[in-house]
C-alpha cells in the first residue's frame, strides 16, 4: 500500500486509467468484430460501414493511448483490404 500521499494519488489515477482504458478496448474489439461479421457474411456495404465506425474508433483509441498506434494502423489496414477484396 502507498504510504505518501503522491504515491496514493498515483494509485487513483492508476485506478481511473485502466478503467478507461479497458473500456476503450472493448468498445474497438465490438467495433471490429462487427466488420468480420460483415465480411464472413460477404455483406460489403455494412461491411464498409462497419470499417468507417471501426477505423474512427481505432484512432481514438489510439490517440488516447489505450492502444499503440501502429496496432491500430496494422488493424484498420488488415480490415480496409479484406473489404476490398468482397469486390
Amino acid at each position: 500500500m502507498a504510504n505518501h500521499s503522491s504515491a496514493e494519488k498515483r494509485n487513483r489515477q492508476r485506478i481511473v486509467r485502466t478503467e478507461r482504458n479497458r473500456a476503450d478496448k472493448s468498445t474497438v474489439r465490438t467495433f471490429v468484430k462487427k466488420v468480420r461479421a460483415a465480411i464472413e457474411a460477404k455483406d460489403k456495404v455494412a461491411a464498409k460501414a462497419a470499417l468507417a465506425l471501426a477505423g474512427s474508433q481505432l484512432d481514438k483509441a489510439a490517440t488516447k493511448g489505450a492502444v499503440h498506434p501502429k496496432a491500430a494502423a496494422r488493424t484498420i489496414s488488415r480490415l480496409s483490404s479484406a473489404v476490398a477484396k468482397l469486390a
